[in-house]
């Protein structure tokens, strides 16, 4: 799982076993340690719920987790969409959330491409 914070904005990009671990168990996470000190670490999350409605963002010391809809998660995943998008409140304005898949690079090899999903563009003439 890959995450960008940019500004207000906060992009989430799975690969297609990411996709299953998530569809399967409800929730996927990583987590960066940034010092020696325990506590010095953040996980990072994305979650489906079935009362979830529209993407959001939950934060709690250490962690900052994604939930989407268990019914959008479920639809995203079978389709040609490349993300799901939207943006939540917060104190100081909204958020803007992307959670997408990971494509193939077109510019790297098979092996620097394991488990992507398959760019939509490969192939495709200028």
């Amino acid at each position: 799982m890959k995450l960008r914070i940019k500004g207000n904005s906060l992009r989430v990009r799975i690969t297609p076993s990411e996709m299953v671990r998530l569809l399967e168990s409800g929730r996927i996470d990583e987590t960066i340690h940034f010092a020696a000190d325990e506590n010095a670490h953040l996980t990072y999350a994305l979650e489906h719920a079935p009362g979830a409605t529209a993407i959001s963002v939950r934060y709690s010391p250490n962690e900052v987790a994604v939930v989407l809809s268990s019914t959008e998660a479920r639809r995203w995943s079978s389709g040609g969409d490349v993300g799901l998008y939207g943006e939540t409140a917060t104190a100081r304005g909204p958020i803007q959330v992307a959670v997408e898949k990971d494509f193939a690079c077109l510019d790297k090899n098979d092996a620097e491409n394991v488990d992507t999903f398959p760019n939509p563009h490969q192939g495709a003439v200028c």
